[in-house]
């Protein structure tokens, strides 16, 4: 469960950041910014930081049980 409960702070971190990081014209680096295009909307996505961040949320929630 703390798996599941883990995705929407991940899915959230990873979308401010990847705004602000995105918007700004970088790649982030390793986190590999991508714009990406999803029918008709634009977002800037990140799938690395999305690994990092559910894995770190996933973490926490765990140590909370």
């Amino acid at each position: 469960m703390s798996a599941i409960k883990a995705l929407i702070p991940g899915f959230l971190l990873t979308w401010i950041v990847s705004i602000v990081i995105g918007s700004q014209g970088s790649r982030g680096g390793m986190l590999d910014i991508t714009h990406t295009f999803y029918q008709g909307h634009e977002f800037y996505w990140s799938w690395p930081l999305f690994c990092g961040a559910t894995a770190l949320a996933w973490a926490l929630f765990a140590m909370m049980e």
